[in-house]
Parts: C-alpha cells; sequence; structure tokens
C-alpha cells in the first residue's frame, strides 16, 4: 500500500484505520452539508419544532384531554404494542417525543442537500442504528412489561435476566437460542441419505427415494457456503430437501467445507469447477442422465447464474448442455441494488475487510452474522436483550436461529473477488465482464429456461433486484414473490389452512418489478407447490430410482456427512 502524501490520501488513510465503515465520516457530511444550506436547514427544524409544538407534550403528560399519537408507531413495530404505551400518559408522551425526533432527524438525512445519494443513505443507517439502541424500551425504569413482570414475580425476572446477562457477558454476544437442544444429525438434518462426492470443497449428498419410481432428471442444490446446508433440512415439517423427494424427484445438495487457514487462495473459479462442475459429473454418472436441473439459493444462486453463463460460453454455445434448467432462489445477479447491506461495500470497507482476512486468510462467521444482524437491530438484537435481559425469559429453542447461529467462514481470495467483482462493480451483469474459468460470461446467453423465487421482506436480497434477472437471461422465466422474508418466506411447505401466499407468473414482455406485481394475482397456499408442477414439466419421464452413489461414486458417508458438523 502506497504512503498517502496528499489531504485526500491521508483522509482515506484515516478512514480506512478507524473509521472503515464510513459511520463518523458520513455523519459529518451530513453536518457539513446541511451548515452550507442554512435556509434549507431553517425549514427543517421549523418543521420540527412545529411537530413538537402539536405533540402537546406537558398536557398529554399530565393526562389532560385524549391526545391521538401524532406519530403512531408502525404496525410491525413490536416495541410499543403493550397498551401501557398508550394508556399511561408519560409513557405515551416518551414514546411519542422519541419516534417524532427518530422519523425527522432520518428524514432530514434523506434529505440532505448536495449530497450523494449512498452517503445520505450510510449516514441514516448508522444514525438509525444508534437511534434503536436508544429507544425507551430498551431500558429497564421505561419499559412497563419489565416493571410489571418484576412486580409478578416479586423480582424473578430480574434476577433470571442477570443470570442470563452474565451469562452471555462470558460469551460476548446477545444468546439468540439455547444450542443445547439442537443437534446436527440428530433433530436436525435427518433426512436419510448418503455423501456420494467428496473434494477439498465440497461434500454432494444424495438423498434415498420415497417413491417408487423418480423423475429422470435430478435436481441438484446449491446451498450458500456463507451458511451450513441444513436450512434446508431443519425438520421434517418443514424441510424443501424431503419435500422434494416425497415429490418424486432424485435430489442432491451442496454441503460445503468449512475454510480454515489453509484454503486462503481458494478462488471463484474454485467454487465454479469443484464446487459445481465437478458434482455434476458425480451426478450424472449415478443417475446415468446426460442433465440435470439445477438450483441455487443466496450465493449459491449466484453461483450458479455464474455457471449457466460459463456453460453456455462454450463451444457449442449450451447446445446438449448438462444444465437443462434451472432455479434461482432469492439470488442477485444484479448488485446495483442490494439493500442497506449498501453501507458496508465500498472500496475502503472492503480494503478493511482484506486487512482483517489476511491474518487467518478467512472472514470469520461472526463478523458476517453480526453484519447482518445489525440490518435488522429490532428483531435481531434488541428483541433479544429486551426478552432474555429485562423479562428474563428462557433463552428460545428455535431451529432457524439455532442454524442461523451455526457460522461459517469465507476464504480470503474468494470472498475479496466477490466483494468487489459483484457487490462493488457489478460486473456480471456486463457482457465479458467477468472471465471465470477461461471463458468470459455473459448472462444474455444463458437460453435454458428458469424458475426465479423472491420473497416480499427481504433485507439480504431485495426482490425487485432478484426480479431484475429475469431481464438480463435469454431464456423463458418464470418469476414467484413469496410472502415473509429471506429464510421464512423461503421455507413455506404447504399447510391446510394455508399461511402464506405468494404471485406468479410467467415473464414474457418487459416490465418493472412493481409493474409485474401489480398485473400478478396473488395466490394463497405455498409456492412450493407451483415450483414442483413446473419441475414436473421439465424433468422428464418417471423411472426407477438410482441407487445412492455408483460404482465410480461409491457411498462416503451417511448423511448429513462431516463437512457440516466443522466449526
Amino acid at each position: 500500500m502506497q504512503t498517502p502524501t496528499g489531504k485526500d490520501d491521508v483522509l482515506k488513510g484515516m478512514r480506512h484505520t478507524i473509521d472503515p465503515f464510513g459511520v463518523y465520516t458520513s455523519c459529518l457530511e451530513v453536518q457539513k452539508a446541511w451548515l452550507e444550506n442554512p435556509s434549507h436547514l431553517f425549514m427543517e427544524l421549523s418543521k420540527l419544532s412545529a411537530d413538537f409544538s402539536a405533540l402537546n407534550v406537558w398536557t398529554r403528560a399530565c393526562g389532560f384531554g385524549y391526545h391521538p399519537d401524532l406519530v403512531p408507531p408502525h404496525s410491525y413495530d413490536e416495541r410499543f404494542q403493550d397498551p401501557a404505551w398508550t394508556d399511561n400518559a408519560c409513557l405515551d408522551t416518551l414514546k411519542e417525543t422519541y419516534l417524532l425526533y427518530v422519523r425527522w432527524l432520518e428524514d432530514a438525512i434523506y434529505h440532505t442537500p448536495s449530497l450523494p445519494e449512498k452517503t445520505r443513505n450510510r449516514a441514516a443507517f448508522w444514525v438509525r442504528e444508534a437511534l434503536n439502541a436508544t429507544a425507551p424500551s430498551n431500558f429497564f425504569w421505561t419499559n412497563p412489561v419489565a416493571i410489571t413482570r418484576a412486580i409478578n414475580t416479586s423480582g424473578k425476572s430480574v434476577l433470571d435476566g442477570m443470570k442470563n446477562f452474565f451469562s452471555d457477558l462470558g460469551k460476548g454476544e446477545i444468546s439468540m437460542v439455547d444450542e443445547r437442544k439442537f443437534q446436527v444429525g440428530g433433530n436436525l438434518a435427518t433426512t436419510p441419505g448418503a455423501v456420494v462426492f467428496r473434494n477439498e470443497l465440497i461434500e454432494l449428498i444424495q438423498f434415498k427415494p420415497l417413491t417408487r419410481e423418480v423423475h429422470e432428471i435430478p435436481i441438484v442444490i446449491m446451498a450458500p457456503w456463507i451458511n451450513k446446508y441444513y436450512i434446508l433440512d431443519l425438520t421434517e415439517k418443514n424441510s424443501l430437501l424431503s419435500y422434494l423427494v416425497s415429490q418424486g424427484f432424485t435430489v442432491f445438495v451442496s454441503s460445503w467445507k468449512n475454510p480454515d487457514e489453509s484454503m486462503r487462495n481458494i478462488s471463484f473459479d474454485d467454487y465454479l469447477m469443484k464446487g459445481v462442475g465437478a458434482p455434476l459429473e458425480a451426478v450424472k454418472d449415478i443417475c446415468n442422465t446426460e442433465q440435470v436441473h439445477l438450483t441455487g439459493w443466496c450465493i449459491g444462486g449466484t453461483l450458479v447464474a455464474a455457471y449457466l453463463a460459463w456453460q453456455n460460453a462454450g463451444k457449442n454455445n449450451g447446445a446438449g448442455a448438462t444444465v437443462a434448467h434451472s432455479t434461482l432462489i432469492t439470488t442477485l445477479v444484479d448488485f446495483a441494488d442490494v439493500g442497506d447491506i449498501e453501507v458496508f461495500i465500498d472500496e475502503e470497507s472492503i480494503e478493511y475487510l482484506e486487512g482483517l482476512m489476511e491474518h487467518h486468510g478467512y472472514l470469520d462467521g461472526k463478523s458476517m452474522g453480526q453484519t447482518f444482524r445489525s440490518l435488522r437491530a429490532n428483531s435481531l438484537i434488541w428483541y433479544y436483550w429486551v426478552h432474555n435481559y429485562l423479562y428474563g425469559e428462557p433463552i428460545p429453542a428455535w431451529d432457524v436461529l439455532f442454524w442461523n447461529t451455526d457460522n461459517t467462514r469465507l476464504p480470503q481470495k474468494m470472498h475479496s473477488y466477490y466483494l468487489r467483482e459483484f457487490y462493488l462493480h457489478n460486473k456480471l451483469v456486463e457482457k465479458n465482464a467477468i472471465k471465470l474459468a477461461g471463458r468470459k460470461l455473459d448472462l444474455s446467453r444463458v437460453t435454458q429456461p428458469m424458475y426465479i423465487v423472491g420473497t416480499e421482506q427481504d433485507h439480504i436480497t431485495p426482490w425487485k433486484s432478484a426480479f431484475k434477472t429475469c431481464h438480463l437471461v435469454g431464456g423463458p422465466v418464470r418469476f414467484v414473490l413469496a410472502t415473509s422474508g429471506h429464510i421464512l418466506g423461503v421455507l413455506s411447505p404447504p399447510v391446510d389452512p394455508p399461511k402464506r401466499r405468494y404471485w406468479v407468473s410467467d415473464i414474457n414482455e418487459q416490465m418493472t418489478a412493481t409493474e409485474w406485481q401489480n398485473a400478478t394475482e396473488k395466490v394463497r397456499g405455498s409456492w412450493w407447490i407451483d415450483w414442483t408442477d413446473w419441475l414436473r414439466q421439465k424433468c422428464g419421464n418417471r423411472v426407477a430410482p438410482p441407487a445412492l452413489g455408483s460404482n465410480r461414486y461409491p457411498v462416503l458417508a451417511d448423511a448429513p456427512g462431516k463437512y457440516v458438523l466443522e466449526k
């Protein structure tokens, strides 16, 4: 790294060392922009003053008369749902004052004149993080539920909360789940199967058939390697893998090795060829077929999209390709709009992460987990602060949360490339801008049928960004938008009566995501049903199920294998 010489280089160097994610820098730039526009600042402050006057703080706090909320909490904001926040005059005043200042300050930041949008978004995010931390619901003496529980339990809830706090103090993080209640291969990841392929990067698991006949084209699922594969196989009632097997498909899934220091030079090329290409050869041999259906979730879907472009860049332009059709589940291909995670993506932030990875050769999984938790701080951080410590509740036992805390690491070379070329520079959408395994990628040459899944409240893969893939590839596309978020929107097994809804249709014309949603009917039920109907039309005739493994690829171990157990 060159020694900083000019003023800009010095400032950049300071940010790299003391402010890697631009927390202070962006906030200072917002303040500077407002001070340079005093007339606009006066208008914003006048608006705040008028709203504060309309709040009638003193008459409201003293309980004189009825005062409807000037700034009502959002319906999804669980912090102020207890009736005491409305019935108690003092608490109502505290709540309204807090919400008024929070929304005014956030709006003011977004309205900052003469400032790049990315800087405004970053400042608003970090200010929102601080404001979430200072919510009155996060403190014992201003949380009516905590006080009521303490009285009703004669102080036991306070004692239990202190026990939870000091237990977590030793761990250095807020507990989300009682990890003692779960065991991978015990009460999680229980669908019967076997490891039929293994290299230094991946184990491939084949699941035992549950039907007399199966469709001749198998389904191969590329799970994300930023988490472990068993999110697809938590329990029998919500296992996507078990459901597919029960519907008459031969199913394989990737189980990625948890990288250590020796894997610092594993590249995205390696994930493409050793993580996708090599396992697909094993699948073809085991199933005695020339083609497969390839599915990817999250970053696994980005890898699938890259592999499809790589495959279609070959000599035959995809003719006779191994992948006959594909599914992308909550997958980013166009990284122009990545939601709130954008605040962690710029040159200085990536340089900082590269510095962290340089020592061990990988990014620790806890760092990634903390990043994603901060994107939804109220529900993934402060909710547990309040329930664990202020309410003294037992640590919950929820399979999804256990999986979420079962962190994996990311190898240095691959992750650095992924952040720069995909997130920062968004090169995957540019024709021939990315070269992997000797071929330049062009998504428009992907002509195989594709099924794409987005989820309405996804904070990791905004669904409107996922929708853009429909117009980047050259083949027919069916798009489904499921309700709920990145995880629960995907884990949507069919139940009676239906709990979820979804929008779905074939994409036959150029339209925006909003236009598509407005023109598409909402359907009750699970999107799994529509997907399996689509798969049945694509995956060929029904034949006798293949054996687990083959002569060339014998069974190596029972599912869930050994890679998924690595810490």
